[in-house]
């Protein structure tokens, strides 16, 4: 039985909401998916002091939840289709398998999550190592020893979840939350660490502000600090990927933010993708937050996932909170991408818990208890350790071991990559060009000698060039 058939089996007579339109061609592929199964509905009542609602979305608490993935996708808009009274509210529902405490939802079954506890365990695990990373970063920033970073503080089950949902070879094109991605790939921490201190040992050079990685090996694409600029560039990348023989299993993945989502490429890049039919899965973490712009500021729409029909676009809203729910949404958007030769669009519900980087301070525009409170109410981490713990895949010990040793494994390369000293001087001449250097560059590089020659040994120019590889000695033949 397929994967899909799995966890959809026993919801097949729960016939409680069908958010699709019941006029949907009866030849298209998504019509036949769509309508194979009903859902059950599901809202989350649960509550540790008997009043706050657990893990209800910011600016969205009437999104019903849902627990079939057939019918939490959907691709038109069709008026009151969703009212009724498991819904009285209408919107657009969000799928979730966990409820906030961890616990499956009614009608979930572990068989419907088709999960390993080696996959899960990992799940955690890396999860994990992110808030870990993020303290000792952050720390380091507000020290000086790096210039700038970015945390991904409460959206850990958002990335890695769709991380595991996906291949390696898929390609990857990111916002600057997404670091996960590669540690679930397997990059190692002193390739991460020598990156975010711009040494000699980082594969950019030194050419990109902290935490903007790239590495082809992982099929993971540039990070740009421009807003949005990649929509475009995964909508090509997916083109591109349907006409390369031997990548017809492959997707591409492209994260921004809701704040990234009102920027005109993100219009331009959903229409790209929708009119060539490129596979590509749009993930948008919808935060709260776009820096200091709360979300029901930025747009009077129901959020993100309402914007997906317009392009005639398969959509899905999921509980971004809920590892194990974006796991199973980004494997059945890749499967649809693949099948239906057609671009997803999903919306993870989550909260920035962080600053929205260290150039901002996220208490002039929200209050320290807001945050607290979110991190009580609706914790990834607790979920998903919660989970684990329930089944016997996780114990106390188990979690202070891996919190020790993540510590340890962070600190220590990071003070590897403290160590090492800037690329050399005349690095920043080169890979530009293939071959041989155009003159209006040699004739650069030859001013620059001229002025280390002339400088170098003050004590300004000698603390810097102290620095780099070759301390400058590298532009003496030029």
């Amino acid at each position: 039985m397929s994967t899909t058939a799995r966890l959809l089996a026993p919801l097949r007579s729960a016939a409680l909401l069908r958010p699709l339109a019941p006029a949907m061609a009866a030849t298209s592929a998504s019509s036949r998916l769509l309508h194979t199964t009903s859902s059950q509905a599901h809202v989350d009542t649960s509550s540790t002091d008997g009043n706050q609602p657990q893990g209800h979305l910011p600016g969205k608490a009437s999104s019903v939840f849902l627990t079939s993935l057939n019918d939490s996708f959907f691709d038109k808009v069709t008026p009151n289709v969703l009212s009724g009274s498991n819904n009285a509210q209408g919107g657009i529902p969000t799928f979730r398998l966990l409820d906030g405490t961890g616990k499956l939802l009614p009608g979930v079954t572990d068989a419907m999550l088709d999960i390993t506890k080696q996959e899960a365990v990992r799940m955690y695990e890396t999860m994990m190592l992110l808030p870990v990373m993020d303290v000792v970063l952050y720390n380091a920033q507000r020290q000086g020893r790096i210039s700038f970073y970015m945390t991904s503080h409460g959206e850990e089950a958002a990335v890695i979840g769709s991380a595991a949902g996906l291949d390696h070879s898929d390609e990857v094109f990111t916002q600057y939350r997404e670091m996960g991605v590669l540690v679930w790939r397997g990059m190692h921490l002193d390739d991460m660490m020598n990156q975010v201190f711009g040494n000699e040992g980082d594969m950019g050079k030194a050419r990109q502000a902290p935490i903007h990685f790239g590495n082809p090996s992982l099929h993971f694409h540039n990070v740009s600090s421009p807003l949005a600029t990649q929509l475009p560039q995964a909508a090509g990348a997916g083109f591109a990927l349907k006409r390369t023989k031997g990548r017809e299993n492959n997707v591409v993945i492209c994260y921004c933010g809701e704040g990234a989502a009102s920027e005109g490429d993100f219009h331009a890049g959903l229409n790209i993708a929708a009119t060539t039919k490129a596979p590509v899965i749009f993930f948008v973490r919808n935060n709260g937050f776009a820096i200091s712009t709360p979300s029901t500021e930025q747009f009077c729409g129901d959020g993100i996932a309402s914007r997906g029909p317009g392009y005639g676009m398969l959509t899905i809203r999921v509980d971004g909170n809920d590892a194990l729910a974006v796991r199973a949404a980004v494997k059945e958007a890749k499967a649809k991408c693949l099948a239906e030769s057609r671009p997803v669009l999903i919306e993870a519900m989550t909260y920035r818990v962080g600053h929205h980087s260290t150039s901002d301070d996220s208490s002039a525009y929200r209050s320290r208890d807001a945050v607290e409170n979110w991190k009580k109410m609706d914790n990834p981490l607790h979920r998903m350790r919660s989970f684990l713990s329930e089944r016997g895949w996780w114990n106390d010990e188990m979690e202070e071991e891996i919190k020790k040793t993540a510590r340890k494994r962070v600190i220590d390369a990071m003070n590897r990559a403290e160590k090492k000293k800037r690329p050399s001087v005349t690095s920043m001449f080169e890979d530009i060009y293939s071959g041989e250097l155009p003159q209006n560059l040699k004739e650069q590089r030859a001013e620059l000698a001229r002025l280390v020659k002339k400088y170098g040994k003050s004590e300004v120019w000698a603390k810097e060039l102290n620095k780099h590889a070759e301390e400058g000695r590298d532009l003496e033949k030029y």
